[in-house]
């Protein structure tokens, strides 16, 4: 009986390394092509890897916890039948990797036969993803390992017109499935299209725990019902990382905790930034009130039902309009010369489970307003489930940093490695504001942002930053 071994591949941007999480399998389970066998933590993600064989599972060769090098075996497979297909460079591997994970946690097809994982397995393209479901007047957006989308919000199906199979099978494979509750379940009076709040009593916790109106709430459950997924894209992002309650005290003194993965790439960015970077900070205060009314305008229209909706939004339309008038701010160093980007991939810093993550919504500066909404919202609920990929931390030409979502006013941004700019938004509250010789209470919040002085000089941050605080002064100057 042959046996084969699985070698820890690089899943993406040449990583050397990577922390075994936890094991899907065990010594003696049958396991099949594309089933996923262990979860891996990078420096930059946690990925799942699938099978590359078909066969059972012989010997779990590196423990839970233990860090090896790419290309260490890491398990074996007997009875495993696939054929060695050749080797691909670095970045083919990524998106098989990429490729391979998103089809086995969002399949719908069955899938076909042969490995996934380029260099390993049977040849051929063997890769069967799920279908996209693109609703009219909406574009597509290249975003990698999304969370199955729960399905579009529609009347209560009749007996004779059942559900179609994709979407059976996309509410089969959402992560907190449960039993579709019945018209009789407990509702409230919802402004959202007039209709009753239709949530069963686990997701009425989560939302009074994160803080979120359900009234508020957008339903996109199959009867109307509001989902653990609408509730997660209302919730900010403060809600829903913040402490619920406070704990009691260990009952152990201390918590030693190794600097590695995540923690140990966020050192050492950081630190490689601060000492390298001769940095630069500005500040200014910003009347948010016509932000905030237009804000409340896109949350009422037709065309963003269903959409989160955030100041955040137009901060970031805001920069990418900024950008195009001051190219310099969205450049990078290299010693030998300044290469100005004339596109914008605009990264996010967010706040995970994982820890602080910049993963970035590529060519940004070609999106719609709506488009951009959609992006935003899908690279949170990513960055939240822990799966956002290498690929999406990459390339990033210029950084947005949400402070304000945790109650605080301003900051000094430290930059992202590779970036000359970097804005905070700081939180947006009533305030008294001198508007035509009177004091009137207007919605105000001060942006800051930190520079690399190399490239960006004052008169250029200035300018960018006056940019932006005008366009949050009146957005209507986004029409230009």
């Amino acid at each position: 009986m042959s046996e084969s071994q699985f070698l820890l591949p690089d899943v993406g941007e040449g990583l050397t390394e990577a922390e075994i999480v936890s094991w899907k399998v065990a010594p003696g389970e049958p396991v099949a092509v594309n089933q996923v066998i262990v979860e891996i933590e990078t420096a930059k993600s946690l990925v799942e890897l699938p099978s590359p064989f078909e066969g059972t599972v012989g010997e779990l060769l590196v423990s839970e916890g233990e860090t090896v090098e790419v290309g260490t075996p890491i398990i074996t497979v007997t009875g495993a039948d696939a054929a060695a297909a050749p080797a691909a460079p670095v970045s083919e591997v990524a998106q098989a990797e990429a490729d391979a994970a998103q089809s086995v946690s969002h399949e719908v097809d069955e899938p076909k036969a042969g490995a996934v994982l380029v260099g390993y397995g049977a040849a051929g393209h063997g890769t069967s993803r799920r279908r996209r479901v693109t609703h009219p007047g909406t574009a597509a957006l290249p975003i990698t390992f999304t969370p199955a989308p729960a399905p579009a919000a529609a009347p209560a199906p009749t007996p004779a017109a059942p559900a179609p199979a994709s979407v059976v099978s996309a509410q089969a494979a959402a992560p907190a499935a449960e039993p579709a509750p019945t018209p009789s379940a407990p509702a409230g009076a919802s402004p959202v299209g007039g209709a009753p709040v239709i949530a069963k009593p686990p997701i009425r916790k989560l939302a009074k725990d994160l803080g979120v109106d359900l009234t508020t709430v957008s339903p996109t459950g199959a009867i109307g019902d509001i989902t653990r997924d609408d509730v997660l894209r209302e919730a900010t992002q403060a809600s829903v990382f913040r402490n619920i309650q406070t704990p009691a005290w260990p009952d152990d003194r201390e918590d030693r905790i190794p600097v590695k993965g995540v923690r140990k790439a966020i050192a050492t960015a950081m630190t490689t930034s601060a000492f390298s970077a001769p940095h630069v900070s500005l500040f200014v205060d910003v009347d948010a009130t016509r932000t905030m009314e237009f804000v409340k305008r896109l949350k009422n229209s037709a065309d963003f039902v269903g959409v989160k909706i955030s100041p955040l939004l137009i901060v970031a339309k805001a920069i990418i309009w900024a950008v195009r008038r001051n190219p310099t701010v969205n450049s990078t160093w290299t010693d030998e010369e300044i290469i100005v980007r004339h596109y914008v991939n605009l990264g996010i810093a967010a706040a995970t489970p994982r820890g602080l993550i910049v993963p970035n919504v590529k060519e940004a500066q070609g999106m719609s307003l709506l488009e951009l909404a959609k992006a935003l919202e899908e690279l949170t609920l990513v960055a939240r489930e822990g799966k956002t990929p290498p690929a999406d931390m990459a390339g990033g030409t210029i950084t947005i940093t949400n402070i304000g979502v945790f109650g605080m006013d301003t900051g000094t941004p430290i930059l992202n490695p590779g970036e000359v700019g970097i804005v905070a938004l700081g939180t947006i509250k009533q305030k008294p504001w001198v508007v035509d010789g009177e004091v009137r209470p207007r919605y105000v919040t001060t942006v800051g942002a930190s520079f690399d002085h190399r490239v960006v000089d004052g008169d250029v941050a200035s300018r960018f930053l006056a940019d932006v605080a005008s366009i949050i002064e009146e957005p209507a100057l986004l029409l230009d």
